[in-house]
């Protein structure tokens, strides 16, 4: 079962990696000059934020609040 949780992972940050390779080409390539009000391109722009942000969530720890242990910073009670 481990193992199927972790190949998981891995086949998502394989594909959010190509779909940043994707949005990057394509936001390279976009047609000169940019207008501030340009929603296709603005559009592109937020997808962008959102691979990098799911990218971002998978490599970060996450905190787990226990009865012990309820805030990040709380260390575990001892007793």
């Amino acid at each position: 079962m481990p193992d199927e949780f972790q190949s998981c992972i891995l086949a998502a940050r394989s594909e959010l990696a190509v779909a940043r390779q994707l949005l990057n080409a394509e936001i390279t390539d976009y047609p000169t000059p940019v207008a501030g009000c340009d929603a296709q391109f603005n559009h592109l722009l937020a997808e962008r934020q959102r691979v990098l942000a799911a990218i971002a969530s998978l490599e970060d720890a996450v905190f787990v609040p226990t009865p012990r242990s309820p805030t990040p910073f709380a260390g575990a009670e001892s007793r």
